[in-house]
This record gives structure tokens, sequence and C-alpha cells, in this order.
């Protein structure tokens, strides 16, 4: 069967918005019946008691109420609470937790990003424990954390994560700490006690919290370096809640600006400690347990504004259509009646644009979610791992790994080749490495985590100002349908959750040049070209050249030095860097999302309720993915263009070189090399005055290979607009709900 379809082939229409058949495809979790019924008890809470909230106005006041607080029962009762959790602390997933956090996160953020920041920061604030916490911690406040199970006779404990300072140092660096631990007192033969002075600023959950997992820095000579440590609410000295943040979003979650001055024994230190020559050492740095957490958790922050993207679609649908309904010149039946302002492609434009963003963006962050999900068990297992392929500890151990990235670009080299084509023996080898495993896992996870959370939350609340937009004088009423001004304004606060976008930036200006990743980004253009040959209408050519072109770029900015003789790429020149950075996500995006668009089309084939529908839904999100990968291959192609140019000197008229004809001569050469004239851009007038600008134009000698490769891009946009147009008319046929299911 033929690839292209002919032209006079009826395409197939989308008959309904995507649903739960769909998205348990596309995001990996069809054979997860546990993630499923997750998603369900989510959901009703998410519409339910949460979106009443919401309509009522609850989102009008800065105090932690009543009202809000019954969202803690709810999120109790529904498994929300305890999904964090081991089988054995009350939990109900065992293994990793990622993916499952991210949907419960997902649904919450479909209604409300406050009410998912909310939930999940319970979990954060246990997260310090779960990830680097000695067994004695875990078992300890993994139980105090679940709900209380039938016939127990105690009240669940919550938690909160204490990191930021005070105004005016909020946001400095996680880094540099205002917290400070001393010794209070250290008899001979017990535990040491210490005091804690810590002022916490934007510290969610901290209406409630009754235990927090707190940084500090060293206050005293027999305390070594900066540690995490228990605080809980019952030690003495000062375990003030603080005043609430005047907050103009999230208002379903309880943020405060807390103080604590409390005394607690040193075996509250997350992690433990060893005493050396009368000095505490504490086991881990909080710069150490704050990678280990935040690098899963800013996954989950970035889901949340892919959710707000796609929940936008169908009350943005709704009121174009019944935008003109009981003006006088509105007739039923007639397109004004039935379209609305669905009528005009630039409605319908702008939404393809933001449904197109809400799948990359999602895609991306599931696609991370799931990684993490295979990640974990090697990365909890790390110590052991190193220990076994004499890898050192502490800062050693960047330049051991780095010497040993061989082994894991042959493994992902051979991973790449059809089975028949590559060494079998040596594949099993490398696969059963636990080190090269970790270190092909680890290069990606190092990428994905800081692209999804940049370009999930920069660039979706830009999308999410559009969505917004559409809705007319809607947008900006506190009733607008799916509270979309509202979800708005929730997502530039995620955009700055867990590090800036600068944050993000600067962690994968360093990450996207691990040569184990880029081994694997080499591949996938490879891969990209090969979908492309059976999908041509998908974008996956465009994105193919897109990836080569940022590719050779890096290279070259690597090795290059600007004007002045200065090498490029460095730290401290983020003109050069984040661009980079900015233009990978918008790649990875759009890759993840052409590999949904093929489990959905591979494995929803097998799934009897999609029969009838499954060709709509892919000849839509065929579509979507030709749209988001052209304007992908756009944002490079501008990007690698100014970075590329952008650093060299322009040439001037005083430049020894390139030879400069006068009109005269010209008219001369043309008769003996007639067509001359035509391939001459700098010309001298009579009196020899050079044309009136800088200097002669640019030659692009030594830049080739750019030059050709930004031709083929370009070239590659081919189709791309017709695709706009498809998703488009899609948009006007679509049938949806009568109402929106949750209130308005």
């Amino acid at each position: 069967m033929s690839a292209v379809k002919p032209e006079t082939a009826k395409t197939p229409q989308l008959a309904t918005l995507p649903g739960d058949d769909v998205r348990q495809i596309m995001w990996r979790f069809a054979d997860r019946y546990d993630l499923q019924m997750l998603v369900q008890s989510v959901r009703a809470v998410a519409r339910g008691p949460v979106a009443r909230l919401v309509a009522e106005g609850a989102r009008n006041t800065h105090e932690w109420t009543e009202e809000k607080n019954s969202l803690l029962e709810a999120y109790d009762s529904a498994g929300i609470t305890s999904v964090f959790l081991e089988p054995e602390y009350g939990g109900f997933i065992a293994g990793p937790k990622n993916l499952a956090l991210a949907l419960a996160a997902f649904e919450l953020a479909w209604v409300d990003g406050g009410a998912a920041t909310g939930a999940m920061a319970g979990h954060l604030g246990l997260s310090p424990i779960h990830e680097k916490g000695t067994p004695e911690q875990k078992d300890e406040y993994m139980r105090r954390f679940s709900p209380p199970q039938p016939g127990e006779d105690r009240t669940i404990e919550r938690s909160a994560f204490a990191l930021t300072e005070p105004i005016p140092y909020v946001g400095v660096d996680t880094g540099v700490l205002g917290g400070k631990v001393s010794v209070k007192e250290w008899k001979e033969g017990e535990e040491p006690i210490l005091h804690v002075e810590k002022r916490g600023r934007f510290i969610t959950n901290m209406a409630f919290a009754n235990f927090v997992s707190a940084a500090v820095d060293s206050g005293d000579e027999r305390i070594k370096g900066s540690c995490m440590i228990i605080l809980e609410e019952n030690d003495p000295g000062i375990y003030d809640r603080g005043t609430a943040t005047k907050k103009l979003v999230h208002q379903l979650s309880a943020t405060s600006d807390p103080v604590f001055s409390l005394d607690v024994p040193a075996s509250r230190i997350i992690g433990g400690y060893t005493v050396k020559d009368g000095v505490i050492i504490p086991n881990y740095s909080h710069g150490e347990i704050i990678d280990s957490v935040f690098r899963r958790t800013r996954v989950t922050v970035g889901l949340m504004t892919a959710a707000k993207l796609l929940s936008a679609v169908e009350p943005v649908v709704r009121y174009h259509r019944g935008r003109f309904r009981g003006g006088e010149s509105d007739q039923p039946g007639s397109p004004r009646h039935q379209l609305g302002l669905q009528q005009k492609q630039d409605a319908l434009h702008r939404l393809v644009d933001i449904w197109a963003t809400g799948e990359a963006s999602a895609s991306l962050g599931f696609a991370a979610a799931r990684l993490f999900d295979e990640l974990d068990p090697l990365d909890h297992r790390r110590e052991e791992i190193f220990e076994a392929h004499d890898i050192p500890a502490g800062r050693k151990a960047i330049r051991a790994l780095a010497s040993r990235s061989e082994p894991a670009i042959e493994y992902v080299r051979l991973a790449a080749k059809p089975e028949d084509e590559r060494d079998q023996a040596r594949f099993q080898e490398l696969e059963a490495n636990e080190l090269v495993q970790y270190l092909t896992k680890n290069a990606l996870a190092d990428v994905l985590c800081p692209a999804c959370k940049l370009w999930n939350t920069g660039h979706g609340a830009n999308m999410m100002r559009e969505a917004v937009s559409l809705m007319g004088g809607y947008g900006i009423t506190e009733d607008c349908p799916g509270f979309l001004p509202q979800k708005w304004m929730d997502a530039q606060l995620e955009a700055t959750y867990e590090g800036p976008e600068a944050v993000q930036r600067r962690q994968l200006s360093v990450t996207m040049t691990n040569e184990v990743f880029l081994a694997q980004f080499e591949e996938w253009i490879t891969e990209m070209r090969h979908v492309a040959g059976l999908r041509p209408g998908s974008g996956a050519c465009t994105l193919a050249s897109a990836m080569d072109l940022w590719l050779w770029t890096l290279r070259h900015l690597l090795e290059a030095k600007d004007a002045h003789g200065v090498p490029l790429y460095k730290g401290h020149r983020q003109g050069v860097t984040f661009p980079m950075a900015d233009a990978l996500c918008w790649l990875l995006a759009s890759r993840y999302q052409i590999m949904d668009l093929i489990e959905l089309e591979e494995k929803g084939a097998e799934n009897a309720s999609l029969a009838e529908a499954l060709p709509g839904y892919g000849a839509f999100y065929t579509d979507l993915c030709h749209v988001q990968a052209a304007a992908a291959g756009g944002e490079v192609a501008r990007i690698c263009s100014s970075l590329v140019f952008g650093y060299n000197r322009h040439p001037c008229w005083t430049t020894d070189g390139d030879r400069v004809y006068s009109d005269s001569e010209l008219t001369v050469l043309e008769n003996v090399m007639p067509g001359l004239c035509s391939c001459i851009v700098d010309v001298l007038d009579e009196d020899g005055s050079p044309p009136v600008k800088r200097g002669p134009c640019v030659r692009f000698d030594g830049y080739e290979p750019f030059t050709l490769r930004r031709g083929k891009l370009d070239g590659c946009l081919t189709g791309s607009r017709m695709a706009k147009d498809n998703a488009a008319l899609a948009l006007t046929q679509v049938t949806i709900p009568e109402a929106l299911d949750y209130p308005l």
C-alpha cells in the first residue's frame, strides 16, 4: 500500500475530541489499570470539589479557608495523597511513580493549577526523605504522611519543602542559604542537639504542614557544609507558619512565609551524618538532595501548563461557534449560526497553534516522566553501580564518567540498528551493563527535565495568552468558560516554580553538549528521515532537517570565535548558549509529538472501540504534528542563522579582498560575459563612491554546509500551511459536548 494517499481520497474526519482511549495509548498507560483508575479518581476531584470552589470565588482570597481546607480530605479519599507512597507505607502503586504523579497533576491542572500545586507540594516536602533519607527516616515519615486506614486511630501529618529565603534575597541562588544550623548541645556519648534558624519565602502547604524539609547551611565550625533537616511543629522553639502570601495566582494552594527557630536532634539530618574529629559531616549536602528531587518534579510542573492548553480547546470552540447566536441576523442552520467565528481562518489557525503546542508539550512531559520511571531503579542504586565500576565519589565522578562514555555511545549506535544488522552479542553485553544503561538514560534525563520545564511553562504561558485572547471580552471576566484567564495567570507562576527560565537554560547549556546525548540526537535524525518516508505528511522531514541544522550549529559554536577572537560557546556567553537551549526544546517537543502519533496509529488499531474514529484521529494528529514541526523548524532556522552569522564582523569598503567593479567596467564586461551584471551585487559609482551601506555584501565562503542545510530546511516546509488549513477545517467539523463537565 502506498504511503502517499491519492489526491481523490477523502480525508477522514475528526469526529470528536480525543478521549481517554486515545490518551491512554499516546501516553503509554493503556496497559496500566492502576493508572487508569487513578486518572478517573483525580478527575472526579478536579471537576467536582475543585471546580466548584473556583466557580464560587474561592480564588478571591489569599487566606487558607475552611472551604479550601476541605480539599485535603478529598485528596486523601481519592488516593492523591498516597500516590507517592510505596505499598508498605499505605500507597497503592509499586515501583517508580513519576508517570502516576504526572497524570495526577495533569488532571488537577486541567481545572486549576493551584489545586495541582497544593496536592503535589506534600509529595515535594516528602521527596528529600524519599530520595536520600535514612531507612529510619523513610519508615517514620512515610507512615505519618499516609492517610489513616480503616481501624487506625491517628491523624495524617502533612509536609512542606522550605528552600528559598525571604525578600530581598528570594530567588538569588539555591546555593546561597540564609538558614543556619548550629550545635546547641552535645553531651559525651549522646546525640547532638542542633539549633535551626530558618526563614522561608513562598512555602506551599505551610498553613497546615506538620513537618518541613528545610535547607540550611552550617553556622558552626562543628558542622560541615550544608544539609537538609526535618523540622516538626512540636519541636522546642518557634514554628511560625507565617502570613499568607498575597498571590495573584494559585490561590487554591496554601502559601506563606514561615519563620523557624527550633531545637532538633541531629538524627533529623536527611540522609544521616558521620562524625570525624569532632565535626558533624552530613552524608548529603542540600544541593545533592534538591538535585535528585527537582530533576523529577520539574517535569510535573511542565505538564500542569500543558493541561491548561489542551483544556482551552473545547471552551474556545464553543465560544466561537456561539458567538453570533441570538442576534438579529442569526438564522438557525446558517453558517453564521453553526460556525460563528469559525467562519474566519484567523481564529481557526490560532486555535490550531494552541492545540498543537498543547499536544507537543504533553508529549514531551509524559515522555520525560516515563524516562524517569526507567531511570529511577538505576539512580537509586547509583552509588552501588559506581562502586562496582570503580567510579569515585564526589566531583571526581564527573571526569570518571566522561571517560566511560564510549561504551554508552556504542550502545546507542547499536540500539538504533535493525536487529539483523547489529552485533547482537555485543549489544546484549552493553544492555546488561548497568553503568552503560545509567549513562544513556541519565544523559537524556538531564536534557528532558529542564527542556520540559522551560518550553512547556515558558512558551506555554505565551500560548495561554493566545487562548484567552480568542475568547474576546469573555477572556477577561471571572466567569470565563474553562477558567481560562485564571489558567493564564497561573501559568506565569509555573514558569518560575523550581527555577525560572534562566535556571533551565543554564542547565541545558551544559547537559545538551554531553556526547552520549548527542549520539542519541544524531540517531533521532535518521529515525525522523525514516518516519518521513512512511508518514510524509507528519512533518518528520521538516523536523529531521531542523535537527540536522541545530546539530551542525552546535558543533560550529563549540569551536568558533567571534570577531574579537573570543570563543562563542562558554558559560558566561548566555547570548549564545541560551538561544541554542531554546531551539533544542522546540525540536524535542516536536519529536515526541510525532512519536506519540506513531504510537496511536500502531496501537490504536488493536483497540476495537477506536476502529471507526482512528482514521480521523490519525489524519488530524498528522496535520498537527506537521504544523508543530514547521513552527519548530522556523524557530531553529531563525536562532541558528543569527548565531552562526551574528558574531562575525561585517565587511567594510576599505577591506582588501573581493573585487568591487565600477558601473562602466561592468558595462564593458557584460559584452564579454553576458549575465555578469546579474551576479554582481556591489557596484561603485562613476566617481568611485560605494553604495550607501556599511560595506560589500556578506560572502558565505566556509559556511556552505550551513547554507545548504538552511536551504534544505526551508524547502522542507513544503505543505506545512496546507496541513494547518486541514487542521483548521477539522476544527469546524468536530463534535463537542453540549456543556463543559465542570462548573463555569
